[in-house]
Formats: C-alpha cells, sequence, structure tokens
C-alpha cells in the first residue's frame, strides 16, 4: 500500500497530482491585451486636450516686419 498522497501506476508509485490553480492561457492575455489597445483606440485614456494651440514664436533669424 503505498503511502498517503502517492498511488500506484503499472507498479509505480507516483506522487498524486495537486489542485492546479487555474492559469492564464497565452491566448487569454493577448485578448485581454487587444481589448486594452481597442479601448484606447476608440475612447482614448483621458488625453488633456488643449483649447488653443501655443502660438509660434519666430525664430532668431526671421527678418523683422518693417
Amino acid at each position: 500500500m503505498p503511502p498517503q498522497g502517492y498511488h500506484v501506476v503499472r507498479s509505480h508509485i507516483r506522487r498524486n497530482p495537486r489542485p492546479a490553480a487555474k492559469k492564464m492561457s497565452g491566448w487569454m492575455i493577448a485578448a485581454l491585451i487587444a481589448g486594452v489597445w481597442l479601448w484606447g483606440q476608440a475612447f482614448g485614456f483621458g488625453e488633456a486636450k488643449s483649447d488653443e494651440p501655443p502660438s509660434p514664436k519666430p525664430s532668431v533669424s526671421a527678418p523683422a516686419a518693417p
């Protein structure tokens, strides 16, 4: 009789399988990343919108108006 936590398979003693926690598959992770990317494309991530673009400043080499 095998010890507790073990069982016999074809005259070999094997350890009983442990209850495995549910892991995320690679496809699930890829789907989550794609979902976040699509959400960003459709709705954005709260980007700040400026009301007025900054006024351009003339460079030093620009000629002055007479």
